[in-house]
């Protein structure tokens, strides 16, 4: 697991990364000498995205390293007072120069905790002014990222526990924080790893990748390499020359499919044979360059056979386009007879990965028990979240100096639920639901500027991970169901229907 930075270099968003009208309000409070009242604002969602029952919380590991590293610097104060009004009196200025978070409490739901309408994700407490400068961040944080947790989750049920995920988007997702904001999160909902660099290195998520069809394509079968010679995964004997191996094994390859006179493309098989070369013990091979049945497969046997002579042993292979469980399946076929033909047991387990804009429905042919699929590449899928691009995560106030506030409206699915609250998940007798722990007690504490004091330690990633898959094996199926599920039920205390309703006659009196 990659170690973490300081909070500020690794903060996945700055002070200034909001809307103007908090600091219009931020200059509003203070004028009012309202900016030291102590608020309370709740993080929620109205409703459960894709249709489903369920989210995932996401993106509270962000939201701390935001908060611990919250800081006007100058240029964030220069550029603030060249936007707001030039009459603003300049005392304004130089209190934002001392605004940090350390006075800033937070409650939250654990990292990969489910999560339904209404429960609030983050409750944050603190000074007035600086609480609302906190909305849109703290929106920006937690809304993607538990959309995108709950989106890989939703894909792993689909694909089942056994079938090896591996989030692929990067190259398709909204910008490079939106891209590295999916590779994190979908490793939390469920997915193995990422092809994301960034990722691994930032925040400890497993990596892979192999070869692209670039690469394939860029030999011609007449290039020499420096040493086409390998030596034996032992470490003794002499060196082979892998490509004079691969040729001989290729005859008795086409042979055994029947593939007669027409000669699998000679670039393809020099690419693999460079490639070979260079991971001799993770040798893999992309199999839809040109064609799949007459090339590809010939070629990357020939290879791993001539590997196979030397002590290796080929990973894997991969396709890319076509009908993806079909030829899945064909190959399994093609492996087990070669295997049985050749004496090389380990020739026919070996993984087939599949990639090509896989969606849920496509995911499900692909979890079939026969597909004979392993590992499944999502790209655009996972990290656009298409059926439904917005989780609408909103920031509310719910108290101020104390008392309940709350959010009338002629749109009744807007109003909001009134002061400071606990929620809480009910054990049902068969263990179907998870019971939250208490609060930790943090006591007292000092508070340090700039920083956050932690109650207790926050989890890596891979704990959060586990966590999150913890809590779906306890949902019960009516409520995991991905197509019209049964919806979770979130009640209110008699105490908090007592005071909405005492509220909302305030309001229209």
């Amino acid at each position: 697991m990659a170690a973490e930075r300081d909070p500020e270099a690794l903060a996945a968003a700055r002070p200034l990364l909001t809307d103007l009208y908090q600091a219009t309000m931020a200059l509003g409070y203070w004028r009012a000498g309202r900016a030291r009242e102590q608020a309370e604002f709740e993080l929620f969602f109205r409703g459960c995205p894709f249709g489903g029952a369920f989210a995932l919380a996401a993106g509270l590991r962000d939201c701390v390293r935001f908060l611990r590293a919250f800081r006007l610097r100058d240029a964030d104060v220069q550029f603030l007072a060249s936007v707001l009004p030039p009459d603003t009196d300049p005392a304004f200025f130089e209190y934002l120069r001392a605004v940090d978070c350390s006075d800033v409490t937070v409650r939250a739901l654990p990292e990969g905790s489910l999560a339904f309408p209404g429960v609030p994700l983050l409750q944050v407490g603190g000074p007035l002014l600086v609480v609302q400068l906190l909305e849109t961040p703290l929106l920006c944080l937690v809304g993607y990222a538990s959309l995108i947790a709950t989106n890989a989750a939703r894909l792993r049920l689909i694909a089942g526990p056994e079938k090896r995920l591996w989030e692929m988007g990067l190259r398709r997702a909204q910008g490079p924080d939106g891209g590295l904001t999916a590779s994190t999160y979908s490793y939390l909902g469920g997915f193995d790893g990422s092809s994301n660099v960034l990722a691994g290195q930032l925040r400890g998520v497993p990596v892979a990748g192999t070869l692209a069809h670039s690469f394939i394509t860029s030999f011609l079968g007449t290039e020499v390499p420096p040493d086409p010679t390998l030596a034996p995964a032992a470490g003794q004997g002499p060196r082979v020359d892998l490509a004079a191996r691969a040729e001989a094994w290729l005859d008795r390859v086409c042979a055994h499919l029947g593939l007669g006179v027409r000669e699998p493309h000679r670039g393809e098989r020099a690419a693999f044979v460079a490639y070979a070369l260079a991971f001799p013990r993770a040798f893999q091979g992309l199999l839809d360059t040109y064609s799949v049945q007459r090339s590809g497969v010939p070629n990357f046997l020939a290879v791993a056979l001539a590997l196979g002579e030397l002590g290796y042993r080929a990973v894997g292979v991969r396709l890319d386009s076509g009908d993806l469980l079909q030829q899945a399946q064909e190959i399994r076929r093609v492996f087990r007879t070669v295997s049985a033909q050749f004496q090389t047991p380990w020739l026919e387990s070996i993984s087939i990965a599949v990639s090509n804009n896989i969606g849920e429905e496509e995911l499900a042919r692909l979890a079939q028990e026969d597909s004979e699929v392993n590992v499944i590449g999502i790209g655009t899928s996972v990290v656009t979240c298409p059926r439904q691009p917005s989780l609408g995560c909103v920031y509310k106030l719910v108290s101020v100096g104390g008392q309940p506030r709350m959010k009338l409206t002629e749109d009744p699915g807007k109003q909001t639920l009134p002061g400071s609250k606990a929620a809480f998940r009910l054990l049902r007798a068969d263990g179907g639901a998870l019971a939250p722990d208490p609060d930790p007690d943090c006591g007292p504490g000092p508070g340090l500027p700039s920083s956050l004091q932690l109650c207790e330690p926050f989890p890596s990633l891979a704990e959060s991970r586990a966590f999150a898959q913890l809590s779906l094996s306890h949902l019960s199926p009516e409520h995991k169901r991905l197509e019209q599920p049964a919806p979770y039920p979130v009640a209110l205390s008699d105490k908090l229907r007592a005071l909405v309703a005492s509220l909302l006659a305030r309001g229209s009196s």
